[in-house]
Parts: C-alpha cells; sequence; structure tokens
C-alpha cells in the first residue's frame, strides 16, 4: 500500500523552474509514484489536496515555506527520496550560481555597480516593492512577473518616467537589450531594426523572421500587455520609440501589439511619426485601410512587419521630419459606408472623435446638427433625410454644413466624398466648387479634401468634375485610401518623446537578476556580466509584516 510522506522547511523560499526540476527528480526516483514541491500558498496546497498528495499537517504552512510531498511504494522509499532533497536542490546550481549572492538589491548594486538592469521574476505579490527599489536605486527594470496590480504598473511607470528610466512589463516576457536577450528570446544576429512589443511571442516572430531574411536586431523592447491600455497610456511604449529614436544603430522601428485603446493609439501613432525613423505598425488583427501615412508603415501580420522592416532597413539610414495640422476634422459624407471606413480608420488617429453613426471608439453625438471636437458625419442617416432628398441627389444640407463648419475658426481640416454615377446628382461640381473656391479666398490655410468616386464612364464626366473642383482649391483623391492618408498624415500631430536615459541601451548589458536562476544562467551563456541574487520573500511571506515594514521605510 502506498504512502505519501512530506517535509516542510520554512523559509526555504525556491523559484518556480527549482520546484519543477525537483518535483521532477523525486518522481524519477525509485519506488516514488508521485510527487509535489510547492511553495505552501493556499492555492499550492489545494492543487495537491486535489492530487491527494496533501499531507495532514500542511495547514501550518505559510506562503513563504517549501513543502516537499512523495507517494511511495513504501516507507522506506519514501524516506529515501526526502533524504535526497538537499543533494537534488545543490544539483541544479551546477551552471556558475555557487559564489557569493547578495540578500538585497542595494547591496547588489554595490557588488555589480555596472548593471544598469534589474531582472526581476519574482512572485506578483512581491515583484511591485523589488521594481519600485531597483527604480530607486536608478535602475531599469525588465519585469516578468505576473500578476501586478494595474495600479502598481501605473505607480512604477510613473516612477521610472520621472527618473528617465524604463519599466519593461509587468508580464513581459520576451527583451533583447544590446545584443543579450532577457526572458525568453531567440538567439538573433546584430542588425538595424529595433522592436518594440506588446507581444512577447509576437517580438520572437518578427525577431526569428528578420533573421531568416539576413536581417537584424538592434534591440527588442517589451512593454508588457497592458502598456496600451487606457490606463497606463502606452508609458513604456513612448519610452522605448524614444530611446529607438536615438540609438544610431537602430534605422527602422517596428511596434507589435493588440490594437491599443483609442486615446493611446493617438499619442502612440503621433510619437511614432515624431521619431524621425521609418516605423512598421503592426497592430494584431487590426486590417489598416491604408498602408503607408509618411514615414509609418502598417503590416496586416508578423511575418510582413518583418519583411517590411527588413526592406526599409537595407534602403539605410531615413530620417523623415513630423508634420500635423492644427484644428479639427469635420468630415461630411453622402455615402454612408464611406464615412464608417473614415471613422474606423480615423479613430487611430483622432481622439475623441464624434459621428451620428454607431461604432467601438467613436463617441456618439447626441445632436447631429453640431459638431463637437472632432466629427465625421453621415449625412445621409435617417434622422437628418427626413422630408429632403438624400444628399446625394440633393447637395443643399451638405452645401450648408460646409460653409458653417468652414466658418468655425477652430476647424483646420474639411473632409468630402462626391460620389458620381447614375441618379445621382448630375453636376456635383457646379454647386460644390464655388463653396470651396469661397472657403478658400476666406480661410487659405484651411484644407478641403475630397474623395471622388466614380468612372470615366459615368455621366458626370469625372475628369472634369475633378478639373473643376481642383482649380476651386479642393485636394481630390480619387481613391478613398489616398483621402484618408492625408486626412491621417495630417492628424498626426508632432509629439514630443519622454526622457529616457541612453545607457539603458548599453551593448553588452549588466544585469541583476531577482527571481527565476534559469534566466540568470541564460545571461551567463549569452556572455553577460550578471549577478544572482539571493531573494527570499519578505518577513517570511507574512503580509501584515511586509505592510508594516513598508510603512516604517
Amino acid at each position: 500500500m502506498s504512502v505519501v510522506k512530506s517535509e516542510l522547511r520554512r523559509g526555504h523560499y525556491c523559484d518556480s523552474i527549482v520546484l519543477m526540476q525537483l518535483q521532477a527528480a523525486l518522481a524519477g526516483l525509485p519506488g516514488i509514484a508521485d510527487s509535489g514541491a510547492v511553495m505552501a500558498t493556499e492555492a499550492n496546497r489545494q492543487l495537491l489536496a486535489s492530487q491527494g498528495l496533501l499531507p495532514e499537517d500542511a495547514g501550518e504552512a505559510g506562503d513563504g515555506d517549501l513543502l516537499v510531498v512523495v507517494k511511495a511504494e513504501d516507507e522506506n522509499a519514501a524516506e529515501r527520496a526526502l533524504g535526497q532533497i538537499d543533494a537534488l536542490l545543490a544539483r541544479r546550481r551546477g551552471g556558475g550560481g555557487e559564489g557569493y549572492r547578495p540578500k538585497s538589491l542595494a547591496a547588489a548594486v554595490r557588488q555589480l555597480p555596472a548593471a544598469r538592469w534589474a531582472s526581476i521574476s519574482v512572485p506578483g505579490r512581491y515583484a511591485a516593492e523589488l521594481a519600485r527599489q531597483a527604480l530607486e536605486l536608478g535602475r531599469n527594470v525588465f519585469l516578468y512577473s505576473d500578476n501586478v496590480s494595474l495600479d502598481d504598473e501605473v505607480e512604477l511607470k510613473r516612477l521610472a518616467a520621472e527618473r528617465g528610466l524604463l519599466v519593461m512589463g509587468p508580464d513581459c516576457g520576451t527583451a533583447i537589450v544590446g545584443g543579450i536577450g532577457l526572458g525568453f528570446a531567440n538567439r538573433v544576429r546584430r542588425g538595424a531594426v529595433g522592436l518594440i512589443g506588446a507581444s512577447g511571442t509576437g517580438l520572437q516572430a518578427i525577431a526569428s523572421r528578420l533573421h531568416q531574411l539576413g536581417a537584424g536586431v538592434s534591440h527588442a523592447l517589451g512593454t508588457g500587455g497592458r502598456d496600451l491600455s487606457a490606463e497606463v497610456g502606452g508609458a513604456t511604449a513612448r519610452q522605448a520609440l524614444a530611446l529607438l529614436a536615438g540609438d544610431p544603430a537602430t534605422r527602422v522601428v517596428t511596434l507589435v501589439s493588440k490594437p491599443p485603446a483609442p486615446a493611446v493609439a493617438a499619442r502612440l501613432l503621433a510619437a511614432a511619426r515624431s521619431c524621425g525613423k521609418p516605423v512598421v505598425i503592426d497592430f494584431l488583427g487590426y486590417v489598416p485601410p491604408v498602408r503607408r501615412i509618411g514615414s509609418l508603415h502598417f503590416a496586416a501580420g508578423l511575418e510582413e512587419a518583418a519583411e517590411l522592416a527588413a526592406e526599409l532597413a537595407d534602403g539605410g539610414p531615413q530620417r523623415v521630419a513630423a508634420s500635423g495640422g492644427e484644428g479639427y476634422l469635420r468630415g461630411l459624407f453622402a455615402g454612408g459606408t464611406l464615412a464608417t471606413e473614415t471613422l474606423l480608420q480615423l479613430r487611430l488617429f483622432l481622439t475623441p472623435l464624434a459621428s451620428n453613426a454607431a461604432l467601438a471608439g467613436v463617441e456618439r453625438l447626441a445632436d447631429p446638427t453640431a459638431s463637437r471636437g472632432h466629427t465625421v458625419l453621415d449625412l445621409g442617416a435617417d434622422e437628418l433625410t427626413v422630408g429632403r432628398l438624400h444628399p446625394m441627389i440633393d447637395p443643399d444640407l451638405r452645401l450648408r454644413r460646409l460653409r458653417r463648419e468652414a466658418a468655425d475658426p477652430e476647424v483646420g481640416l474639411l473632409l468630402l466624398d462626391v460620389v458620381l454615377g447614375e441618379g445621382a446628382d448630375p453636376d456635383p461640381a457646379a454647386s460644390l466648387a464655388p463653396a470651396v473656391a469661397e472657403i478658400k479666398r476666406a480661410r487659405p490655410e484651411l484644407a478641403v479634401v475630397l474623395i471622388v468616386v466614380g468612372t470615366g464612364d459615368d455621366p458626370q464626366d469625372r475628369d472634369a468634375q475633378i478639373e473643376r473642383l481642383s482649380d476651386a482649391g479642393a485636394e481630390v483623391y480619387d481613391t478613398v485610401a489616398g483621402a484618408l492618408a492625408r486626412a491621417s498624415e495630417w492628424a498626426l500631430r508632432p509629439a514630443s518623446l519622454p526622457a529616457v536615459e541612453a545607457g539603458a541601451l548599453a551593448s553588452p548589458p549588466a544585469v541583476i537578476n531577482a527571481g527565476l536562476e534559469s534566466f540568470y544562467s541564460s545571461l551567463v551563456d549569452q556572455g553577460a556580466e550578471a549577478l544572482q541574487l539571493d531573494w527570499r520573500p519578505p518577513a517570511g511571506g507574512d503580509e501584515k509584516l511586509i505592510a508594516l515594514l513598508r510603512r516604517m521605510r
């Protein structure tokens, strides 16, 4: 009959990789049917219980205690296995970690003053405090730990910005700094493409593809998955842009993430446009209506992002001055689908953006007869066509609204569609061209952008319409993409980039590692100067004592 025996070690902290290795080693010993090696948190005790491995006295264990359990065929096999715990724990340190290990970050900084980075992978409930200590000691932070609260993330990144430091994370799985991989990173050649990513595996995929294409990576900077949320505001992404903008080894920047919150997207794209280098953008799952806006290049997938970045990097250094318009954009559309596509495009660049159309990321106008900030209107919507013809037939409503918007000194760009074809206004330019000319005489700085939809076989004579509208002073495009690219480029106002200490990208970096020892071993194997911290949960993991210690600081 099998027996279950355990050993509890008070205040003996081991990281999750070590625990996994210990558990696997115990399970492979003769006479052992199953094993468990965990820090004795409530969740881990419940997991052991579900596996029939929870000893009766486990309730006495705490979060900072090591609990080792074996299920053996008899008492002797169990005792022999538990007797090998120390030998098995010692064996996992065979990779160069036997020297003196400081017990605090302050001591580690004194021992390795060249370290500009602290790599933190301790349990989430302790990670924020350790990251805060690193920032106060003037070190940049690679924060692998998850389960860090949103409030802590916001506060850490605020503190980092004040000190010109970078916090990659929390929950940041991948980075490459000065040719050295942090966390989960592939070994790729050095090159001219700098990467920024809220997606760790996305960074790995692009970096690996660049390597396959014969290109290389200057640096890959992770942000953590929540960085582009409305609450965090893209703090790390914008700092990373600033770092890569000033890095002479980086000629092209690539940004990969899930689509950001609309307000964050507008700030981030403006910052990307202002970094002075070509930027390839892949917002995962977002299909861009246009592929290029000035120095911004949009990709529809990870592989395409890598290929586009490699192509741009091969073209040599390119510096592009950022430019943008002033004032609000007002779109007055006769076509509902054209209005919708315009909203879908511009919501990435303009915030807040309002409309009478219901779309995610777009504010709904309470009164469609009154614009608010940046506004795009579907003038053919039901509420605006009661008792009157559709604006594709009768231009009167739009002409009145056009003159009213143009008279508003806060408006900087007017965007309209001109739809030709059977049944439509037989001569749109007859009424629209004089209105445009009048507007341009009164306000020559006001941009009037028109999209002409039609063919040369339409009864309105498409080429003649374009010529008359252009002569009146309008910027006329015969594709929706062209007009939207113009409007998007106008929307991207120059943005100031945050200040970040350039030493963050020193090559190769020196790193203090707190947490997973496999990360320390990886750093050493890559040739980096690294120091492993002998970290233990403060106050033995007692939350009340930890809170008291924080108040005493």
